[in-house]
């Protein structure tokens, strides 16, 4: 009598994967030729399948986001809630200006880190605390020891709960990583239904010279590595509150 040979963990995954390839994948989204060439035919070939692919054609891919305001702050809420974020809408300046008062009181704020901007230099002021300022010479260990990191951005994305922010709108690389608070102020006509929309607005604004640091944020820094326990502020903020006013 024949013994069975045991099948091992490598086997089963080959086995897994042979099957799989047998499997026809879809073809990938592409720019139809003709864009940019009303009435001309379409073709498909080497060069067409190298071009990336338009907003449209990405949209095919992607979860939808809402055509009017209402909806895309419906999903961004509802995504940045999902994703353990702070969010709040505000009505006037002033609410602003309590909003941080209230972080700072209930947090004990003693020093915080930030960036000269519109929305910043105001929100720093309502804070009436020390600041480091990033955009200015800085020193490393000061920023990190600093209660919390108040930026701008550049977009709100509701489709995902992301803040977009690059070394540009948010004080620099460091900024947004090292204080243990992230506070991120936005405006309303900065939030975009989906990620087309965002590398759309990264394009329109920043190219040819892009900045050296671009970030998609996804509520604070969390990680499932030991024991799939969810541990946030391991690699960056363990708190992130967006304020869009």
């Amino acid at each position: 009598m024949v013994e069975a040979t045991p099948v091992n963990d490598r086997e089963n995954m080959l086995t897994r994967v042979r099957a799989a390839l047998r499997v026809p994948a879809p073809a990938p989204a592409r720019r139809n030729a003709e864009q940019g060439a009303a009435g001309a035919s379409a073709v498909v070939g080497p060069t067409a399948r190298r071009q990336a692919p338009g907003s449209e054609s990405m949209r095919r891919w992607l979860p939808k986001a809402g055509g009017t305001f209402e909806e895309r702050l419906d999903l961004f809420r509802a995504k940045a809630a999902q994703f353990k974020a702070d969010f709040h809408l505000l009505d006037t300046p002033a609410e602003l200006n309590s909003r941080i008062a209230a972080l700072r009181d209930a947090e004990g704020w003693k020093r915080i880190a930030s960036h000269r901007g519109e929305l910043t230099t105001a929100a720093c002021r309502a804070a009436g605390l020390p600041v480091l300022h990033t955009d200015s010479v800085y020193d490393v260990n000061e920023l990190e020891a600093c209660d919390a990191g108040i930026t701008e951005c550049d977009a709100l994305i509701a489709q995902t709960g992301s803040v977009l922010v690059t070394g540009r709108s948010a004080g620099g690389r460091a900024l947004s990583v090292l204080p243990p608070h992230h506070v991120v102020i936005a405006k309303r006509e900065q939030l975009l239904p989906d990620l087309p929309a965002a590398f759309e607005l990264l394009k329109q604004k920043y190219a040819p010279e892009y900045p050296s640091f671009i970030s998609f944020i996804t509520g604070p820094s969390r990680t499932g590595d030991i024991e799939r326990i969810l541990v946030l502020g391991v690699h960056g903020p363990k708190k992130l509150t967006i304020l869009c006013v």
